[in-house]
């Protein structure tokens, strides 16, 4: 806003540090000056007052308490006369006001006899300087007052307002009005507005209507200072996309106060503006007086909060300077509030203010002293940490995804009745689409799937997350972590996902030191997590000590045939609780054999039905200790092998704790293995 040198010195008993100086005393006490200029003879300073202080400091006086306060100088404020009715010859204005929520105070007065001519050079002169066109004495005079004293006022045209009747109240949707810029506006629902007997006349708070505006010819006027709720001035403009300055102000709230001592100013400046008039009636509705708060404030407390030592009496000064009323107790401040203030609420606010004019930069500055504790260890995250670890090594991407499904994904997903039944349904969803809550978190990384298969041939993910199930008498939470393997298997490795994904669980466990881990077939029942997932035949429980902690498998053919997924998808989806809680730090050393180790293949044609895990059983039954490791290293099926059988090639590595094992002990224990394996 920008603001006149010369108008603010009229408030200031002292003579004013030169502008430069004046920004640099502002810029230090929350505000920002951010031009000087000089126009019309003076100097105008345009300063950024920040949301907090617009209730009161977007205008003139505002800024000058500011200043006097910074500076310690008197503060001195326009003297003015009690507002007096004399008789005259107009009917009394009725004035009827819808709500008083709407419109707290609601102050005028009704001028007969004015004068309406060119404003003189000084008034002119003053506005123009901050940027206001000179129009005529009168409307000069409201923009005057408001600049000054932050109270937007209006002027109505009296003879032109019908049956002398004013009605206030919330527009209905689609009403127009027609303002002084002579622009038409169609009004939405609950903009305020005034009517006289049979038309709209103004835009309450914002603009005045072309119906009543003051001319040349006017003779009789209504000058009113009103007080409207600033949210349904914030909300009008915002919806018409029409502000002013005085729309400006409302929004941010002004003190109810300030409604009849800008009329008392407007009428000391009457005769000196040339107006004359007299004033013939005064209105004044005001329910619900807005009193002064009082905040109670303990001297010690400034201190303590500030970091600083200020003396009681420098508190209650400054205190004072704002404009507050001070009684001091022992070591506390009752401090009276004035009323245009809002943004002073608790001790806090009054101390904040204690140290703005006293000087922030005045507080030395110290390091804090305090013991610092280290944190309680969470296991739940460290374990967390460790699995996203072990993932990113594995080139697997974490994603994250909302804990909701739809009726669409009940049906894509073919959940059973009895799948249905455990679903936990929202009582209010935000959508169709987020109407259960989870029950695996398979569902949303198969869509993670669809969305990433156009753009790359493989796609690894993972997350961790809760899911919902519902039982009889509760509902239940789980931790989990989910997995998806999909893209283009290389040829002849019909089960190369799923080795895949049991590779990545037993990297997973490895890591996690845990031990004992086994797959068992899945067995489909209802009690199973999402059986109707899971590809028949091609899905295994994940045990660790005989507990299953989850499933590894590939997905069922008609839920990607659903989905559009063109490739097999492979799985997994494990309790994390579970694994966390069998998951330990705890590391078992075993020192390296110095004897070398030797390796042997074997290949074996067995049917398709036979599981590897039942092939390595027997082999390293038969090797017992002197078998070190088993690594299956190709799988085949296709051209050249019979039909229902399968081609199996493994490593087997031979090595003794205790002695090198010479060709004939490895050759003998290999044809023993074979001869198992045949049998």
């Amino acid at each position: 806003m920008l603001f006149s040198y010369s108008w603010l010195q009229e408030y200031n008993k002292s003579k004013l540090p030169k502008p430069d100086k004046l920004a640099d005393f502002l810029n230090m006490h929350a505000f920002q000056v951010e031009d000087i200029k000089q126009v019309k003879g003076d100097t105008v300073l345009d300063v950024a007052v920040l949301p907090n202080r617009a209730h009161d400091c977007l205008n003139h006086i505002g800024i000058a308490r500011e200043i006097a306060t910074i500076l310690e100088s008197k503060f001195l404020l326009p003297k003015v006369k009690q507002l007096k009715k004399a008789k005259g010859n107009l009917r009394p204005i009725k004035v009827h006001i819808e709500s008083a929520v709407l419109v707290p105070r609601y102050s005028a007065v009704v001028i007969e006899g004015i004068q309406v001519k060119n404003s003189p050079a000084w008034l002119r002169d003053r506005l123009e300087a901050v940027g206001v066109n000179s129009i005529n004495n009168i409307v000069d005079l409201t923009n005057y007052i408001m600049l000054e004293t932050g109270q937007p006022l209006h002027v109505f045209d009296y003879d032109q307002i019908e049956g002398q009747v004013m009605r206030i109240r919330a527009a209905k949707e689609g009403e127009k009005v027609e303002t002084l810029d002579d622009q038409t506006l169609v009004l939405p629902r609950g903009t305020l507005i005034i009517e006289d007997k049979d038309r709209l006349i103004d835009l309450a708070g914002i603009k005045g209507g072309k119906a009543s505006g003051v001319s040349a010819q006017t003779k009789n006027i209504v000058l009113q200072a009103a007080n409207f709720d600033r949210n349904a001035i914030y909300k009008a403009r915002k919806k018409l996309r029409y502000t002013t300055q005085a729309a400006d102000i409302y929004s941010h709230g002004i003190d109810p106060n300030l409604t009849v001592n800008a009329l008392e100013r407007a009428n000391e400046l009457m005769s000196a503006i040339g107006a004359k008039g007299k004033i013939v009636q005064v209105i004044d509705f005001y329910p619900k007086k807005v009193i002064p708060r009082h905040i109670k404030l303990e001297s010690e407390y400034i201190s303590s909060l500030l970091g600083l030592e200020i003396p009681i009496k420098e508190s209650v000064r400054i205190l004072e300077m704002l404009g507050c009323k001070v009684k001091l107790g022992r070591n506390i401040l009752d401090v009276e509030v004035p009323t245009r203030r809002i943004d002073l609420a608790i001790p806090e606010d009054l101390i904040e203010e204690i140290g703005r004019i006293f000087g922030f930069e005045k507080i030395p500055t110290s390091y804090p002293f305090a013991s610092l504790l280290p944190s309680e260890r969470n296991l739940d995250i460290f374990w967390q940490e460790m699995i996203r670890d072990i993932f990113k090594t594995a080139g697997f991407t974490e994603v994250y995804n909302y804990s909701f499904i739809g009726d669409n994904d009940v049906t894509q997903f073919a959940f059973s009745q009895t799948e249905q039944e455990h679903l936990v349904e929202l009582e209010n969803p935000i959508s169709e689409e987020f109407k259960y809550l989870r029950s695996t978190l398979l569902e949303h990384l198969l869509k993670n799937v669809f969305d990433n298969q156009k753009k790359v041939d493989h796609v690894r993910i993972f997350e961790i997350g809760k899911i919902f199930r519902k039982d009889p008498n509760k509902i239940n939470e789980t931790k989990m972590l989910g997995g998806l393997l999909g893209g283009i298997e290389p040829v002849g490795s019909e089960d190369a996902g799923f080795y895949e994904a049991k590779g990545l669980i037993d990297f997973l466990c490895d890591g996690l030191g845990i031990h004992d881990v086994w797959y068992d077939d899945y067995n489909q029942t209802p009690d199973k997590s999402r059986m109707s997932l899971w590809h028949k035949g091609k899905s295994a429980e994940v045990k660790v000590s005989g507990q299953e902690i989850g499933f590894v498998g590939e997905i069922s053919a008609q839920i990607t045939s659903n989905l559009k997924i063109v490739h097999k998808v492979t799985a997994f989806h494990i309790d994390l609780e579970k694994l966390i809680r069998l998951a330990s730090e705890e590391k078992e050393y075993r020192p390296t054999s110095r004897f070398p180790s030797s390796t042997r293949d074997i290949s074996v044609l067995v049917p398709k039905h036979v599981k590897v895990v039942d092939v390595m059983n027997r082999i390293n039954a038969k090797g017992k200790s002197l078998v070190r490791d088993i690594d299956l290293f190709d799988m085949y099926e296709g051209q050249g092998i019979p039909d229902g059988k399968k081609s199996l090639a493994f490593h087997i590595v031979y090595q003794a704790d205790d002695r090198t094992l010479t060709s004939k002990e490895i050759d003998s224990i290999h044809d023993n293995i074979m001869k198992v394996v045949e049998e």
